[in-house]
């Protein structure tokens, strides 16, 4: 059965082009990039930033800068976690 195989390519390309359209792009040309869950630049700079915002909230001994540090690196680590898309498919409890 050679055209379900087809079929069954077909959609599992399609499938992964509505995912993630930059890695399905690369992927077609030869030169895969990383999918989007191990692609944390956006993490790395925020995290940075946060650890500014708190080193030198900590040498100003000023309250507000820290608090932003600690939340920004709360932020951070929360982009870092690769099951973030799985955890917003939220199911709701069964009925009874």
């Amino acid at each position: 059965m050679p055209g379900t195989d087809d079929k069954l390519l077909g959609e599992i390309a399609a499938r992964t082009y509505r995912d993630d359209p930059r890695f399905a792009r690369a992927l077609r040309a030869g030169r895969p990039c990383p999918p989007r869950e191990y692609r944390r630049t956006r993490a790395w700079l925020l995290l940075a930033l946060a650890l500014v915002a708190l080193g030198t909230g900590i040498t100003l001994a000023h309250g507000l800068l820290i608090v932003t540090g600690m939340v920004l690196a709360g932020m951070a680590g929360e982009l870092c976690d690769p099951q973030r898309g799985a955890r917003r498919q939220r199911v709701s409890p069964p009925r009874f």
